[in-house]
């Protein structure tokens, strides 16, 4: 009965993937990276793949080989490439490193032709993230020098975009320019591009191979605009104490909070081991029923509290939504100071998760 909540709706996810997958002229894939940025790769996976999705990214070679379990044929790359040594565990399992330097290039390749075989990939070139990706001295090389490669079976070329949530950014403007070059030393390869905000942006950051994230979770890819996607994630706890308190009493560790009031204070099992930063402290706007229930006094590591004071139907066992339709993921990112991201790849164990198909 006590048990905080986290539903997945993965009914949802699929739409949101349909909803980009619409917007593009080419092929749609879905990143599930970090377990699908939190919410169960071998939940997601699957039901996307049903959906028609054929193409799936992910960052480490374990999450490539987790998702392989579940995804016996589908087409599976690794963003972070393959590190030395495993480049028999990735041809084994199928995976696809995206080679993010020159050395990544050559050892992929050898490890190829000491197999007697081509074994695919994906070239990524560095266009101005300068983290992963092919610099401009070695992206040279490779033009200039293909068989150093030879025995890699290229399949797409791909860049990662900085801010592409900042269509205005000249950042955005000038990527798009540097990835038309790149594409151009690389006649007849296939692209990959856009990813979740990119997929807004207009046809210059189209693609052959677009990789939405965020969006399929519902986070906004358009910040400062509706978010044209459905909400994925719905996290609800039960009050599990209602206290009255005088005036001048105080509320959590270091006193933080003090009643200017007599003030009903009520307590959820939910705190920052399970994904509510601290930083929420005084700022989290939960929901009760519609009405905004402001978090008052420290988040501690298992329990939180609200002021309900204003509200005296609220009791023992009456569910506060912490992320859901009235107050998504971008909205409690905004009151921690994160981004959505964050909020979903922290999301703890300890909830009774359950998953939501229509």
């Amino acid at each position: 009965m006590f048990a905080p909540t986290l539903t997945i709706d993965v009914g949802a996810v699929i739409a949101n993937w349909s909803r980009l997958a619409a917007r593009h002229a080419g092929e749609t894939a879905a990143v599930l990276k970090a377990d699908a940025y939190g919410l169960g790769a071998a939940l997601i996976g699957p039901a996307l793949a049903q959906a028609g999705c054929r193409r799936f990214f992910v960052a480490t070679a374990d999450e490539g080989a987790a998702l392989r379990s579940v995804l016996p044929t589908a087409w599976i790359a690794v963003l972070n490439g393959c590190p030395p040594g495993a480049e028999r565990d990735f041809a084994g399992h199928s995976l696809i490193p995206a080679l993010n330097s020159l050395a990544d290039a050559i050892r992929w390749s050898d490890a190829a032709h000491k197999s007697d075989r081509r074994f695919p990939a994906l070239l990524h070139v560095d266009t101005g993230m300068n983290r992963l990706g092919v610099d401009s001295a070695d992206l040279a090389r490779l033009v200039t020098e293909p068989e150093r490669i030879g025995g890699a079976s290229l399949q797409y070329v791909m860049s990662h975009l900085i801010s592409a949530e900042r269509p205005e950014a000249a950042e955005t403007e000038i990527q798009a320019k540097r990835f038309a070059a790149v594409a151009a030393s690389f006649p007849g390869l296939r692209t990959s591009f856009a990813n979740s905000a990119g997929l807004f942006l207009g046809p210059d950051f189209a693609s052959d191979l677009a990789r939405p994230g965020i969006a399929l979770y519902g986070g906004n890819p358009t910040p400062g605009s509706a978010n044209p996607m459905r909400p994925v994630v719905h996290l609800a706890a039960p009050i599990v104490q209602v206290r009255a308190i005088e005036a001048g009493e105080t509320v959590g560790y270091d006193a933080s909070w003090q009643a200017m009031r007599p003030s009903r204070i009520a307590t959820i099992a939910v705190g920052y081991a399970d994904g509510m930063p601290r930083a929420l402290a005084g700022r989290l706007v939960a929901q009760h029923q519609g009405r905004g229930i402001r978090s008052v006094g420290r988040i501690s590591m298992d329990l939180m509290t609200f002021d309900v004071t204003d509200y005296p139907d609220i009791l023992v066992g009456d569910a506060i939504e912490l992320i859901g339709p009235n107050h998504g993921i971008d909205d409690i990112a905004t009151e921690a100071g994160t981004i959505g991201y964050e909020i979903l790849t922290s999301l703890g164990r300890r909830y009774r998760r359950v998953a939501k198909s229509v």
